[in-house]
């Protein structure tokens, strides 16, 4: 929502062995993981009082008018309290609440109109959307109650407030001129065009970035057709297909699907113009310097000397990957070879498929590792909690109490894991409500949905999951377990509500434990015999997450590079978009430029993380170091765990990152620091993978 909501050293050690947590419970299933290994049981809708979250509102899709409406005179409420001479509380705790009325139902409403397969609920949903978001609109436009806000922000209000308190203000504030309020008339105006027409275009942008390019069959070798589906004597092609055998297939779709498009090319230098434009208007020198502001980076000056930096450091390692699939290849290597030639690697250096492990990765046993693991680092309980009829908006979901030994039910996590017919294919985390602190002196606890989209159960065989899907689902189960644990006093920083280069840091963290051989021991079980994964293939497991590592990372340095360039440079632009793309490639990736070919205009992520592509390598340097600091010695610490919990987790959003991640790991956070965290988990793994290959047991 625009204004008002955007989204040491160990000293302790495990108090019992990893050899009693490898061979826990092996003779049979958890509750948890019996429950996930089977389909949700189906309920009937006659009868029921409840609605979807529980919500008696929702039993129809008229309830979210009922809801839209009730925040609607909610927000007046507290507008009008705002402004009020006679205010009886803190500024921003009103400013909060507001925040929470409204965010209440579009969240809810925002997720519903994706994912429900019902069109009448979706509708509805979408309605409820609009509505809030005009709402916001003309809050944005309220002078009265910006001001009321500038006024207690850096001045202190008439109440006493915290550190906190300050900081989400100023939070609030900046939010609020986002939109050019603290402007007059003429800029103002201007700043609302600018943002429509932003949306607009970065719409246009995002949609042709995914169509696929057709072309006549008679241009494409005859050997290499039957590699791309054909309508009407033109191929059809929709990607790279990275994955085809065949090198010339390879490289035909490159070129293709990667061709200059004129229209696409103006669609995006209008947008990089409007949006620097905007910056501009709005007192900042640059758009990368306005989207960084109150960032973990806080200044694109950062984040151009992290990613210089960074490539320094990985030119001759990536040379070294680049040599290694030179010599697989038998020629030289090209920009379109190294997807297929890392599959191809792994395959070769382990002998084993994905298939290999499957059996080993049913839901329930990954579900059950996960909740070994969160009981013993954070002391919380994931405990499979049965759904009323109508509370969920299809039959094949899930629904998980987090439970604190002490503290009781900290919310709920809503789990949407299973492929459908009119689903979107993406894995993400919604916030259905924040947690934060009521005026009663209770908790509005945090609930979430996970979506995923894994192959349903089919008779006795459990959903079986992949590498990558496990991956995905420690990964989202990072976020939502951020979301559980953020104990803040406000919801407008609650959990995952707080900067886009923090934001994936607990996320990709969750990736390091999924991935750990000791682990991967007290969970990675096959679903048939209960047989734990042998340590050699665990071992094969780990170890392959790691090859071609340092190409991978460069080729991710270069993409955050060209974000960069291509929003904090001079507009108009001196050069075309094509040249600023050959000139990075060039100073950032280690295999050749291939002329007449528009990669950028591809890249998606310009419109979505606009001149914050960079936050994935930045979030990944600071959770390589959490982890090798608190947790790569002993990934099951209780006492890392609970200061993770304490000092990062429970923050959310509500602590300055940079400041959070410094005082956390007790060292300042620089380009240097950065670059030295994500070299030293590279060169590790490099070395481990090394003995591995030698026959040797790695050292962790």
């Amino acid at each position: 929502m625009n204004t008002l909501h955007q989204l040491k050293l160990l000293e302790h050690r495990c108090s019992y062995s990893f050899s009693s947590l490898a061979y826990r419970g092996l003779t049979t299933w958890s509750p948890l993981a019996t429950n996930f290994n089977s389909r949700p049981s189906k309920k009937l809708n006659f009868l029921s009082k409840d609605g979807l979250f529980g919500m008696q509102e929702l039993r129809d899709p008229t309830g979210f008018h009922l809801l839209k409406d009730f925040a609607i005179q909610e927000s007046d409420a507290l507008v009008n309290e705002c402004v009020s001479s006679s205010r009886q509380r803190k500024l921003v705790e009103v400013f909060d609440n507001l925040s929470n009325s409204l965010c209440k139902v579009a969240d809810m409403a925002e997720f519903v109109r994706v994912a429900h397969p019902n069109g009448n609920f979706a509708h509805a949903a979408e309605d409820a959307c609009l509505s809030i978001s005009r709402l916001v609109e003309k809050l944005n436009t309220n002078r009265e109650l910006y001001l009321s806000l500038k006024g207690v922000v850096g001045q202190n209000d008439v109440f006493p407030t915290t550190d906190v308190d300050e900081h989400v203000a100023k939070l609030f504030l900046f939010d609020f001129e986002q939109s050019g309020i603290h402007l007059d008339e003429k800029r103002r105006s201007r700043v609302v065009y600018l943002n429509d027409y932003i949306l607009y275009t970065g719409q246009q942008f995002a949609a042709n970035a995914m169509k696929p390019t057709s072309i006549s069959k008679s241009q494409i070798p005859s050997n290499i057709q039957s590699f791309f589906p054909s309508d009407n004597g033109q191929i059809i092609v929709t990607g790279l297909f990275s994955d085809a055998y065949s090198e010339a297939a390879r490289e035909a779709a490159y070129k293709i699907y990667l061709h200059p498009d004129k229209k696409q090319d103006e669609l995006l230098v209008n947008l990089l113009m409007a949006r620097h434009e905007l910056a501009e208007v709005c007192g900042f020198p640059t758009y990368a310097h306005r989207a960084l502001q109150g960032s973990l980076a806080e200044s694109p000056t950062l984040v151009a000397n992290f990613l210089e930096r960074l490539a320094e450091k990985l030119g001759q390692r990536a040379e070294r990957d680049f040599y290694h699939m030179t010599k697989m290849k038998g020629n030289v290597v090209q920009v379109w070879d190294p997807p297929y030639l890392t599959v191809e690697a792994k395959r070769t250096l382990f002998n084993v498929d994905r298939s290999d492990f499957m059996p080993y990765f049913s839901l329930g046993a990954c579900m059950e590792g996960l909740n070994l693991l969160f009981q013993q680092l954070f002391g919380i309980e994931l405990v499979a909690s049965e759904t009323q009829a109508g509370e969920v908006w299809t039959t094949d979901v899930y629904k998980i109490q987090v439970s604190h030994k002490t503290d009781g039910v900290l919310g709920e996590i809503y789990c949407d894991f299973y492929e459908r017919e009119g689903k979107p294919h993406q894995d993400c985390h919604f916030t259905i409500q924040g947690g934060k602190e009521l005026e009663d002196g209770t908790y509005q606890n945090p609930i979430v949905v996970l979506m995923l989209n894994f192959t349903p159960p089919s008779g006795a065989t459990p959903s079986l999951l992949t590498p990558s899907m496990v991956d995905n689902l420690f990964h989202e189960m990072g976020h939502a377990v951020h979301s559980m644990l953020a104990r803040t006093k406000y919801q407008h920083v609650t959990g995952t509500r707080c900067t886009t280069d923090f934001a994936e840091v607990p996320s990709i963290l969750m990736e390091y434990f999924a991935s750990d051989p000791r682990v991967l021991g007290t969970f990675a079980r096959h679903y048939i015999t209960g047989e734990v994964m042998p340590e050699e293939l665990r071992w094969k497991y780990a170890m392959s997450k790691h090859v071609f590592a340092a190409s991978e990372m460069q080729m991710q340095n270069f993409y955050a590079a060209l974000d960069q360039t291509l929003h904090t440079g001079k507009f108009p632009l001196d050069r075309p978009s094509i040249q600023i793309l050959e000139d990075v490639h060039s100073k950032f990736y280690g295999l050749p430029y291939v002329h007449n070919t528009a990669w950028h205009l591809r890249f998606g992520h310009l419109v979505g993380y606009g001149a914050k592509y960079y936050s994935y390598l930045m979030s990944r340097a600071v959770a390589s170091w959490i982890w090798m600091e608190y947790f790569q010695e002993n990934p099951f610490n209780s006492a890392s765990g609970e200061r993770y919990k304490s000092e990062v987790l429970a923050h959310g959003g509500g602590v300055p990152a940079k400041q959070m991640v410094s005082d956390f790991l007790g060292k300042a956070i620089t380009p240097d620091s950065l670059t030295q965290a994500l070299i030293i988990d590279l060169d590790f793994n490099e070395k481990r993978l090394d003995e591995f290959q030698d026959g040797k047991r790695p050292k962790f």
